[in-house]
């Protein structure tokens, strides 16, 4: 109905891309019946709900973010102007999107509000085309939960829980030995495998959005995977303008799959 073309990515990852393609007029239309729709299934959401006031639409954008200083504009004026304007919220996301060049602008309102908001961006995005490459951001499928049961792991598919027999056999190997040796040892943690086992090194790359969760507060996480793990962690600082950070694991490879597995569970 729109004349717009429209591509939704595949449908494994929690989140989906939704790419609306065309001249102005025929994105406006598409993003109002999109924004119409988003309005239907809250009605319908609050008809047998106790909640008084009604949630506004809202929807997130995904743009280059060589684009977003053009949209915020001269200390934030281009922002405030539009957020005036139209009456939606508009906020641009500081960070970038995991493994992307790009940025999230979340705008909420009335879908009429959305619908004006969407004709200015779109002005603005005409008017300031992207600078360099863009890295599209792509959403990961989701990583499904872990539970320990009975001695055994089981990932969460769904409604059932799958065993899972790698993780078990990490499992009870770390079950099996509490008083782990403190680091700097060359005993490993784990028996059968001797002072002569050779070390190797594993490098990750961990989002910067994600990283706090792994190091903990003041480092308590971090240290109790080096403890568990038995390998050596190191995170390297943060660079400018990347959006991820490396992660160096150092040790046998038995303590380097554990860390793995504990940053991984994390």
């Amino acid at each position: 109905q729109s004349g717009a073309r429209i591509n939704i990515s595949e449908g494994t990852c929690p989140e989906r891309i939704v790419t609306i393609t065309g001249p102005t007029d025929a994105i406006f239309k598409a993003f109002s019946m999109i924004a119409l729709k988003f309005e239907e299934d809250i009605n319908a959401s609050m008809t047998n709900s106790s909640v008084a006031s009604k949630p506004p639409v809202t929807l997130r954008l995904v743009v280059p973010a060589s684009q977003c200083g053009s949209l915020i504009g001269k200390g934030g004026s281009k922002i405030k102007e539009i957020r005036e304007s139209t009456g939606a919220q508009v906020q641009v996301a500081g960070d970038m999107l995991p493994n992307s060049t790009e940025r999230a602008v979340t705008i909420s309102g009335t879908p009429d509000a959305i619908i004006q908001c969407v004709k200015q961006i779109c002005v603005v995005m005409l008017e300031s085309p992207p600078k360099g490459a863009t890295i599209p951001y792509r959403p990961k499928p989701a990583s499904a939960p872990i539970i320990f049961a009975g001695g055994q792991a089981f990932t969460i598919q769904g409604q059932y829980a799958i065993p899972h027999p790698d993780l078990t056999k990490l499992h009870q190997l770390a079950m099996q030995h509490p008083p782990f040796t403190p680091l700097g040892q060359t005993t490993p943690g784990f028996p059968g495998l001797d002072a002569t086992t050779p070390t190797s090194s594993h490098e990750l790359t961990i989002p910067n959005d994600l990283i706090g969760c792994i190091i903990g507060r003041q480092g308590s996480k971090i240290n109790e995977i080096r403890q568990m793990s038995g390998a050596q962690i190191k995170i390297a600082n943060a660079t400018e303008g990347s959006a991820e950070r490396q992660v160096t694991i150092t040790g046998s490879p038995a303590n380097i799959s554990l860390a793995q597995y504990l940053i991984n569970a994390r």
